[in-house]
């Protein structure tokens, strides 16, 4: 773990000693000395941190020393950063040039003397580096592998786990199928969610040991070379067949051992069990020694999902996600363990509910939780267990083998991906995380690496896809389009997060006045409204703020927020939620800031300091009242996303229920934006736009005819844009875009609110769309013709966009589409879906098509459909599908799993939930009443 802050500040330093040349010099030796010694405090600190998890006798102080001189350099960089800043070095004033000079030199001096300093500590703790060799590495003290956590795995097994038997009687089905080639069944699951108890149950059932007379089970260790794991599997297949293995054995080379098991099974059916795979290579070395014999199988568990899928392309198969218990099965089972019997006493009933809540289900946890619980039957210690979960994590012998069980697929992290993970800790629990929010503020923090042909935005991605194809994050919510919007961390996971950022003073959580403070708080989360925690403690080396508001009063709302002067090194300000109406003053004086969020507070002024902030790369806005920004702004060469919009709804969208704000004359100068969103349409700023040629995603409002021309030669230089939202000034102004010849290929995402004389030729060449939202259109011809062949399309929106009285959709014509929206189509009155059309579609919305009064022709026809959604749809409509009505259309639509319908009255919405019951009768009724947006508007 240790390692990580060391290679997080060698990072750093490499990109100063790149950057900053000229400020560097006279001491840019000195710091290429100490990023060399830090590559050997590196090497001693991932040999430490493979010792610090198995054993206690690893001297902790000393790998505490050497993380807080990786600290200190941090420091030092940092602060050379701050006093070489001079917002002013473009004054042509001698006095003000002269100061400036001064000051650089200052700075170099001080970073010389800081550097001699932090050499000599690092040559005193080097010193010590022999003792800790000849004590640890040289002594070669036998690693414990991950088999002796394994057995605690078994607690799940001696369970007697509830909820298996759906799961077993799957994964056996797909064993003994015969008339089938060679395959694999994998199970992916998070640590500890019962995949090897489950696996093992399957391998022991009687109808599979019927089926397979040569059966193997390999338990795949962390430590365990492939050449041991390939003996041991000989091993088994010898056995079976009461043979002796040949004596050559030991002496063989994998190859030698790939060979002799392949001819060992030829021709026989097999089955092989791979028990808890962790790499590629593992399934690698494996996978060549399997011959491809008539229905024999291979049976794996993973906690890797691109490890359970690579096996089922390369075998075909199957692969069964393991899910977390029901809550009703996670009862059963705590109660069976913790009580002998499937009750709980009356008196535990609350605290149960709010462990059980904790465990989200995993087995493993379940167990463990009771093992301890059904020791103890008061009521004051249930809840001390439960408020003290996370030190009892560490400290609880039997609560310990389950923490190092989930610490495992942290452990097997590449070192970039650890403080990724940890960081995950700034969020209060049960707290849904915005995938965007994230990524900007991990490349904030510096821990994204470049690479070669990407975006740091798209290496963050490939970061956030790693921890889920691992396990350790769970996706919470996906847009249409199949992109991941927010994730979560379980539960108990993220107690073990905790400890781990306290233990290396990685992150500090403020809970509220008894918050343990370290020495040195680098980075902060508050998870209260705590304005007096800031004025009271050490901040000088803090790094990021991160302030979660809970306003539990009026009192306590749009306070105003004031900052010591020693947050001077922070690189990250999330202030999002703050009850905040005016711009804090100090935030001008943070010049080292990277990120800067006061999304929906009420901030209505940017003041023109905002220019100083030259290191910004994040300026998010969002949800506020900035109408306007200074052009200071353009000074601000580093900025990579800029927010400023807001949406105003009540019920449903209108033309003008989007704001933006008036971009500068010159905003083609900031060529480092990646988004903008949203800027007020103008004839200048539009032709500035094409010099943005790393613009991802762009939004502009307030589009008259006229702007046609400058947008469109823009837009034919913007590459790499992937999404583009254009909003007229009203609903009859025309989106005039025809002149765009070469549009940007890999747009993927197209909102289009305005009059459309006509469809846009180029649409229907644009392959990589995903989502089309055509608003206010007013088209008289029907533009299905034009979109039913693109090839990528899953998400379509219609908002006024048709005149005509039918809309025909095809055979063959939206192969992937998944989403369909059809609101206020006011000459509607028929929808035909032919056979073969949008064989995909998974969710069917109609919206205030007042002539439409009878379900679309074919509507039978969509099997994947699983949502109906009717919004202020004529009764006719509704009547029809009734379930108790008679000659009704009802069997149309009784393979959809849900089926709503929705009214806007008296400033909330009334929605009826018709639904299919498990008998297969219908019926409606009232469910819910609400004054927010249906989540199509949202």
């Amino acid at each position: 773990m240790a390692e990580i802050v060391v290679n997080f500040v060698m990072d750093k330093l490499t990109t100063l000693i790149q950057e900053e040349v000229q400020q560097l010099r006279g001491v840019k030796e000195e710091a290429v000395w100490i990023r060399d010694k830090l590559e050997y405090i590196n090497a001693l600190l991932t040999a430490a941190d493979e010792i610090e998890d198995r054993s206690p006798g690893v001297d902790d102080v000393w790998i505490k020393q050497l993380r807080d001189v990786a600290y200190d350099i941090e420091d030092a960089l940092d602060e050379f950063r701050l006093l070489t800043h001079h917002p002013d070095h473009e004054s042509r004033d001698f006095l003000t040039r002269k100061l400036s000079t001064i000051k650089k030199l200052f700075a170099r001096h001080h970073f010389a003397a800081e550097i001699e300093r932090i050499n000599s500590r690092i040559q005193s703790i080097s010193d010590g580096h022999e003792r800790f060799r000849s004590e640890t590495i040289d002594a070669k003290i036998p690693l414990q592998t991950r088999d002796d956590h394994r057995q605690n795995a078994l607690l799940i097994e001696e369970a007697d786990l509830v909820g298996i038997e759906n799961p077993k009687k799957q994964l056996v089905s797909w064993l003994i199928q015969d008339d089938t080639g060679r395959e694999v069944v994998s199970v992916v699951g998070m640590g500890g969610s019962g995949k090897t108890t489950l696996a093992k149950k399957v391998y022991d059932d009687a109808q599979v040991k019927l089926q397979f007379k040569y059966r193997a089970w390999i338990t795949v260790s962390q430590s365990l070379k492939m050449e041991e794991l390939l003996k041991h599997m000989l091993r088994q297949l010898y056995r079976v067949k009461r043979k002796p293995v040949p004596q050559e054995l030991d002496s063989m080379t994998n190859d030698q051992l790939r060979t002799t098991i392949k001819s060992f099974l030829q021709y026989k059916r097999y089955l092989i069990a791979l028990d808890d795979l962790w790499h590629m290579d593992e399934w690698d070395a494996v996978k060549y020694a399997l011959p491809s014999s008539n229905s024999s199988r291979v049976m794996l568990t993973t906690r890797h999902s691109d490890i359970a899928s690579a096996s089922v392309q390369e075998f075909h198969g199957n692969i069964y996600s393991l899910n977390p218990l029901p809550l009703e099965e996670s009862r059963t089972l705590f109660c069976k363990k913790t009580f002998g019997e499937n009750s709980c006493p009356p008196y535990l009933n609350n605290l149960t509910e709010s462990i059980l809540k904790k465990c989200e289900g995993l087995p493993l946890a379940i167990v463990a939780i009771s093992g301890v619980l059904a020791t103890k039957d008061r009521v004051d210690e249930w809840d001390m267990i439960k408020r003290s979960l996370g030190d009892e994590l560490k400290e609880n012998a039997r609560l310990n083998s389950m923490d190092k069980i989930l610490s495992l697929s942290y452990n097997d992290l590449p070192y970039h991906l650890k403080p990724c993970f940890l960081y995950l800790s700034i969020f209060p629990k049960n707290h849904v995380i915005d995938q965007m929010r994230l990524i900007r503020l991990w490349i904030a923090e510096g821990f994204v690496r470049t690479k070669k042909g990407m975006t740091l935005e798209e290496v963050a991605e490939g970061y956030l896809n790693e921890l889920l194809n691992r396990s350790l994050i769970q996706v919470a919510g996906t847009t249409s389009e199949g992109r991941i919007k927010t994730c979560r961390v379980h539960d108990l996971l993220r107690e073990m997060i905790i400890n781990k950022v306290r233990e290396q003073n990685f992150v500090t959580i403020a809970r509220g006045q008894n918050t343990e403070w370290p020495e040195k708080v680098r980075r902060l989360s508050v998870h209260k409204t705590m304005p007096d925690v800031l004025q009271s403690q050490s901040i000088s080396h803090l790094r990021s703020l991160h302030m979660f508001w809970r306003v539990d009063s009026l009192s306590e709302s749009l306070k105003p927020l004031s900052f010591p002067l020693e947050f001077k090194l922070l690189n990250v300000l999330d202030l999002q939620g703050a009850p905040i109406e005016v711009f804090p003053k100090e935030i001008i004086k943070l010049f080292l800031l990277k990120y800067l969020s006061l999304r929906s507070t009420k901030i209505k002024v940017i003041p023109p300091g905002i220019g100083n902030l030259r290191y910004l790369e994040t300026l998010d806005l969002k949800h506020t009242c900035i109408t306007e920004l200074p052009v200071e702004i353009l000074k601000l060469q580093k900025l990579r996303h800029l927010l400023v919009y807001r949406y105003e709804i009540q019920s449903y969208a209108q033309i003008n229920s989007k704001y933006g704000f008036k971009a500068m004359a010159q905003i083609g100068c900031l060529h480092s934006l990646q988004k903008l969103c949203f800027i007020e349409a103008d004839p200048v700023i539009l032709g500035e736009l094409g010099k943005l040629d790393q613009l991802r995603r762009l939004g502009i409002v307030k589009f008259r005819r006229e702007h046609g021309s400058a947008l469109c030669t823009s837009i034919e230089m913007l590459k790499r844009l992937r999404a583009l939202s254009i909003t007229s000034i009203e609903e009859n102004e025309v989106l005039n875009l025809e002149s765009l010849h070469c549009p940007p290929q890999f747009l993927q995402r197209l909102y289009l609110s305005g009059r459309l004389e006509k469809l846009p030729h180029w649409i229907s060449s644009l392959h990589s769309l995903a989502k089309i939202s055509l608003k206010w259109s007013q088209l008289r011809d029907d533009p299905l013709e034009y979109l039913q062949d693109l090839p990528n399309l899953v998400h379509l929106e219609f908002l006024q966009v048709y005149e005509g009285e039918i809309l025909h959709f095809k055979a063959g014509g939206f192969q992937r589409l998944k989403v369909l929206c059809l609101d206020k189509l006011d000459g509607l009155k028929m929808v035909i879906v032919e056979n073969g059309a949008m064989p995909f579609l998974e969710k069917l919305i109609l919206q205030r098509c007042e002539l439409l009064h009878s379900l679309p022709s074919g509507i039978e026809r969509l099997s994947k459909l699983k949502s109906l959604e009717f919004y202020d749809m004529p009764n006719e409509i509704i009547m029809t599908i009734r379930p108790d009505i008679d000659g009704g259309d009802y069997w149309k639509v009784e393979h959809v799993p849900e089926i709503n319908s929705t009214y806007w009255r008296d400033g909330g919405w009334d929605v009826f939930s018709l639904y299919t019951s498990i008998e297969g009768e219908g019926s409606t009724s009232a469910v819910t009443r609400s004054h927010e947006l249906p989540p199509y508007w949202k």
